[in-house]
């Protein structure tokens, strides 16, 4: 056989084997972040404590873990249910964008309010502030860790 064929092939492998070994290690780092990831617990993005009900559903000091987008109303599908009738059955959302919370109202009849202030549309919520829907006031809060 030709030397020159024979260092081709010999080139041709060499190239195969390293292709291998490096999706292996890539396969191997991603095996490893998954893991990792599922071993730590999820990190909250804020929750919300029930302040005052007049119909106690939800109890005063409820608290709700937020997720980055989180429903309230009357519905049981709603992330947080209210039981009040003066709640809409989707009343409001709270989103998470970027590093701020905001509240959207859905149209509802009574009105959202941060602060006693009504929500007209899209309105930014900062930790400390009280969201009132229906009867029902919350405050939103950093996660305790």
């Amino acid at each position: 056989m030709d030397p020159l064929i024979l260092s081709l092939w010999l080139i041709r492998f060499a190239f195969l084997a390293l292709l291998y070994l490096f999706l292996f290690s890539v396969v191997r780092i991603l095996l490893r972040d998954l893991r990792v990831a599922a071993r730590e617990p999820s990190t909250q993005l804020g929750r919300l404590v029930v302040v005052a009900s007049p119909s106690e559903e939800p109890p005063v000091g409820s608290v709700f873990a937020l997720d980055a987008v989180t429903t309230i109303g009357r519905d049981v599908n709603n992330s947080v249910v209210v039981e009040d009738q003066f709640v809409s059955s989707e009343h409001c959302v709270l989103t998470f964008r970027g590093r701020a919370w905001y509240v959207e109202d859905l149209g509802s009849t009574n009105g959202t309010f941060v602060n006693s202030s009504p929500v007209d549309g899209t309105a930014p919520l900062g930790f400390g502030d009280e969201l009132q829907v229906g009867n029902a006031r919350m405050r939103l809060e950093r996660a305790h860790r």
